[in-house]
């Protein structure tokens, strides 16, 4: 399935690549970000992406620029190259015959009791591990404690009694400047009842995932959970609280909320958006994923999905009429 996650990634370069256009399948057009293509005619684009074989590759017809889609990834888009790379090892579509090389893994790291340490430097057979990899989401994004109460509590004094301690994976709250002002702890264990634990290091900021991510000049994403931020172009989460985005100063921002059509909460909480003005994601009827992570499961684009139905005023209104139970 290597063709699906290519297109993913074809997706989100999109954004970033002038005079993007699809052409047909597998061939999409724009101006070339090596030479910068013509500069006498703005609206020139020989730069493409197209298949050979098994993998997605780039040619400049202007320049003579030959790229594999790592290799474009590694040099216009870093952020993007690993997960990519361990997106297609999942696949198993990497290495040989493939012009996709192996993931170089990293020897798994131990470190005492109660220290943070990142998924990605876990063994490839721990349960964190295990967990982020079949919810197809990037294990280096997050961190893994062993000891959660005795941890939180080395960086905000939290629990008075930690003989219940017990193991979580850590998402972290940063903002523009890298700083960590807060967390979730998520529960690997699924009877638990507190599947999430928020700690705020710095009370006075808003409880927002991605802040550390987002490029302000482009539309920005706002989902309901971290996992489903981690998924989507240009996201952040609320994480669990209420958030005014006219605070932030944001020019562009779209609602993606879950797709629970019977859910009074979150049917009062769009409704509330279309009211003031704002865009929001009213999934099609024949979407039955809930929220975007079980979307990506399903292996809907789900990039391609909020942008089609992305709706404002009375088209959204009309939308949300149509899409709503209760």
């Amino acid at each position: 399935m290597s063709e699906f996650v290519d297109s993913h990634y074809v997706s989100l370069l999109s954004g970033r690549l002038d005079k993007f256009a699809r052409k047909k399948t597998d061939l999409y057009n724009f101006r070339c970000p090596y030479c910068g293509d013509s500069q006498k005619h703005k609206n020139k684009a020989r730069g493409y992406f197209f298949r050979v074989k098994a993998d997605m590759v780039y040619k400049c017809h202007n320049c003579g620029v030959s790229r594999t889609l790592p290799n474009f990834l590694k040099d216009q888009a870093p952020d993007l190259h690993d997960e990519y790379i361990m997106e297609r090892y999942k696949e198993g579509t990497t290495g040989k015959g493939s012009y996709v090389p192996k993931p170089k893994f990293k020897k798994p790291v131990f470190k005492k009791q109660g220290e943070l340490v990142k998924v990605s430097d876990l063994n490839k057979e721990h349960s964190a591990y295990q967990y982020l990899i079949g919810r197809k989401l990037n294990p280096s994004l997050f961190y893994f404690t062993d000891k959660f109460c005795t941890w939180v509590n080395t960086q905000k004094p939290t629990f008075s009694d930690i003989k219940k301690d017990h193991a979580r994976i850590i998402i972290p709250f940063i903002d523009a400047e890298k700083n960590w002002f807060g967390f979730q702890g998520r529960s690997l264990n699924p009877k638990d009842k507190m599947r999430y634990i928020t700690v705020m290091l710095d009370e006075n900021k808003p409880k927002i995932f991605g802040l550390d991510k987002i490029d302000e000049t482009k539309p920005i994403y706002i989902t309901e959970g971290p996992f489903d931020a981690t998924l989507l172009d240009n996201s952040v989460a609320m994480a669990g609280s209420d958030i005014d985005p006219r605070t932030f100063g944001w020019s562009d921002y779209i609602w993606v909320y879950d797709n629970e059509p019977r859910n009074r909460e979150i049917v009062n909480r769009i409704s509330k958006s279309i009211d003031r003005g704002d865009k929001v994601v009213i999934w099609p009827n024949h979407i039955q994923q809930k929220d975007v992570n079980d979307m990506t499961l399903a292996r809907h684009d789900v990039n391609s999905l909020v942008q089609l139905n992305t709706y404002k005023n009375i088209e959204a209104q009309i939308k949300f009429t149509e899409w709503k139970k209760v």
